[in-house]
This record gives C-alpha cells, structure tokens and sequence, in this order.
C-alpha cells in the first residue's frame, strides 16, 4: 500500500527522500491559492522563483511580475498575494513569473521529486482523485511561515491525508495530528483559522475576504503540476 508523509515545514525536508515521490506543496495564505485560482481562470503558466531579483528579470522577458513579503505586495511588481489578482482579466493568457516568503521555497525545495502538485482548499477533491491514480507515495509539503509551522496549511495537509485514507497508510505522528486537528476544525474551518498567527498578520492588510476564499473547497477542478520550471494545468 502506498504510504503518505507530512512535512510540517520546508526547514524540515532534507529529514525525506523525495526521489520517487510525488510532492503536494500547499501554502493556503496565500501562494497555492494564488496559483489554483490563476490557472484555473486562464493564467497560461506560472513561473516561481525564489528572489525578487529573478522575478524582476522575468518581467523583461515578457512575464507578469508577481511579488510578496511579509504578506504585502513588494511595490514595482504588477501583482501581489491576492488570489483576486490572479483571476482579473490583465492576466489572463499570460504568463506569470512569482515569488513569495513562503509558498516558492517549498516549491523550489520539492524540486527533486517524482511530480510537484499545487494545491489548495479551492482544489482538494480535484488533487484528491488525482492522487488516487497515481503508483507512487506522497509526501505533502506545508510552506508554513518563514520556516516556521503554520496552522492553515497543517488543517489542509491533515484534509488531504483523511480524503486519501482508504488509499495511503502512515506510521508518521504528523499525519495524525494532521488529521486529528482537521477532524475538530472542518465544520468550523474559518473561526478555527482565525485563531492562526498568520491570519493575524493578513488581518492587519485588510484582506478578509482574501482569506474567506482561501479557505473554500472545491471552487476549482484543476490539478496545477510543476512542468520543468514552470505550473500548469494538467490536460
């Protein structure tokens, strides 16, 4: 039977042989939500990188910039975090180059594994049904904040791994306290985010509405796959 890890954050992913494996990278607020929501509105690709330097380069080159730290939009950058951002119309067939406190270097740092999966809340059944069909084990990776765990990406994490239970085992004490902590919250998923640090953060932005939709499941059926150094959407 194939067996599911949790990496509770990217400081701890040298602990796991990714050779192999298929990785979900999972950032809820905001990067993943970000990417899901881009793709699934027409976003041609996007392209994460982990400096703002590389992602200014990128502009030049025909990208859209996107840029993040601390939760704000870096200035000289068209867009921020905001999944809104991703889905307006000035993006749309276009290209977009990103990087963000968190969400990129979890990608970055899954680099070696079999396949990279973005996901979200806004496409957990999509990445759900799509892991089902797939031969090999899983390791789902929290960006958390600033290498630090969070507790939104841990609720989705432990969300993905109750969804796969029938198909993945686990010997692992994250999973279960994953699981666990998604069990108590999932009727009550944003008043038990509320309580997270990172919201707390967000908050001070005047972004609630950024993080109501964050926290939504299944707005989008799509499964955004890392293809060389860029997402897509997988045909």
């Amino acid at each position: 039977m194939r067996k599911v890890e949790i990496c509770m954050s990217p400081e701890m992913i040298h602990l796991y042989d990714l050779k192999g494996k298929n990785v979900v990278v999972t950032d809820i607020l905001r990067a993943t939500s970000c990417m899901v929501s881009g793709l699934a509105n027409g976003v041609k690709s996007i392209k994460p990188v982990m400096t703002l330097e590389e992602c200014q380069s990128l502009r030049s080159k025909g990208y859209i910039g996107a840029a993040e730290r601390n939760g704000a939009k870096v200035e000289g950058f068209e867009i921020g975090n905001s999944p809104y951002s991703y889905m307006e119309a000035s993006v749309k067939g276009k290209s977009v180059a990103v990087t963000t406190t968190n969400g990129t270097v979890a990608i970055e740092k899954s680099k070696e594994a079999e396949r990279v999966i973005i996901g979200a809340f806004l496409n957990l059944s999509a990445v759900v049904e799509y892991l089902k069909n797939l031969p090999e084990d899983l390791l789902i990776v929290c960006a958390g904040w600033k290498g630090r765990v969070n507790l939104e990406d841990t609720l989705y994490a432990g969300a993905l791994a109750e969804s796969l239970k029938d198909e993945f085992e686990s010997d692992s004490d994250a999973v279960l306290m994953s699981r666990d902590l998604w069990l108590d919250a999932q009727n009550n998923l944003l008043e038990y985010v509320k309580q997270s640090s990172h919201v707390q953060r967000l908050k001070r932005l005047n972004i609630e509405k950024d993080i109501d939709f964050c926290l939504s499941k299944d707005v989008f059926d799509i499964v955004p796959l890392l293809d060389g150094e860029e997402l897509k959407v997988l045909n």
